[in-house]
């Protein structure tokens, strides 16, 4: 009788898990899924439903006009190719910098390390705001520790172009940096010296080392960091649209859509319908996510089991 109640106890507590699990999978999926679908039904609306009271998911009056109007705004292709562009420079940039970091914190000790990896974690602690008008003045007249105006008589301005995304990134103090060191650093201590060591007794030094031994072994993380940079860069409003004002990128090109569309129906912006408006960059925001998602489709394996084992060796 008392296992028999035992057991009846141990189903009781695994159903309750089970049910507990289900739900919080399920809001979870409710929470990433609703704007995504939320948009896809306000993007295939026509105006008229905006005002229909019996629309809310379904639209009465099937239409393609917002995907045309907002592409055609946009210049969504070469936009597309902009953003890709950039995204991936930035990427490769900033994956080969911070695990160059990473491995030097990892492996190489010398006086001031640890209060220099500190800083390095107080990066990712600190606001970006807190840094922008220091940073943007740089960039507004750079002068490379003073070597530029003592060769041209003057600073340059590297404002709206692409020179402050790769100087960031080869500098690994580019978007979130500082995480992707931390991430470099506790994948390289996982691995075991004795590894190092042969390659140091072979006559590798630390460079060759780095490229022919840790590099290789440290995949998981370089697409876990690559992943992540990739998809935050492709994503960010707040550095590209400081950095960039006119350059066709996704982030400026939606900030401005509403107001390119305005001007694009010959009125007022501001006597405008604000919600055909939104209609429309919802549509943009839409079409900004769609590269991202096709790209998840693909290598969402990979990036598992890179999250996986960076966690495990970390």
């Amino acid at each position: 009788m008392f296992v028999s109640h035992w057991l009846s106890l141990e189903n009781w507590k695994r159903w309750l898990w089970s049910f507990i699990r289900f739900t919080l999978i399920a809001g979870l999926s409710f929470v990433i899924l609703y704007p995504i679908l939320q948009k896809i039904s306000t993007a295939i609306k026509d105006r008229t439903d905006l005002y229909s009271p019996i629309v809310v998911w379904i639209p009465e009056h099937f239409t393609m006009n917002n995907f045309r109007d907002a592409i055609a705004i946009m210049d969504y292709w070469h936009t597309l190719f902009n953003t890709f562009t950039l995204s991936a420079t930035t990427t490769f940039l900033t994956a080969a910098s911070c695990a160059l970091a990473g491995y030097g914190f990892a492996r190489l000790k010398f006086m001031g390390s640890n209060i220099l990896f500190a800083c390095v974690i107080l990066t990712i602690l600190v606001p970006p705001t807190t840094i922008l008008i220091p940073i943007y003045l740089n960039l507004k007249d750079f002068t490379l520790l003073g070597v530029i105006p003592l060769l041209t008589g003057k600073s340059v301005n590297l404002l709206n172009s692409y020179w402050p995304f790769v100087l960031t990134s080869l500098t690994a103090s580019s978007l979130k940096a500082g995480l992707y060191i931390f991430i470099f650093r506790q994948f390289f201590r996982g691995i075991p010296k004795e590894i190092e060591e042969a390659a140091y007794i072979d006559g590798a030094g630390v460079g060759k080392t780095f490229m022919r031994i840790m590099l290789p072994n440290a995949i998981p993380a370089i697409m876990t960091t690559a992943l992540f940079s990739f998809v935050w860069q492709w994503n960010d409003s707040f550095y590209t649209t400081t950095y960039l004002t006119s350059s066709k990128v996704m982030s400026t090109q939606l900030s401005s859509l509403p107001y390119n569309l305005s001007i694009l129906l010959g009125g007022d912006p501001s006597k405008e319908d604000p919600f055909y408006l939104s209609m429309v960059q919802d549509t943009g925001i839409l079409l900004a996510i769609l590269p991202l998602i096709i790209i998840y489709l693909f290598v969402q394996r990979y990036f598992v089991e890179s999250i996986e084992r960076t966690g495990i060796v970390g």
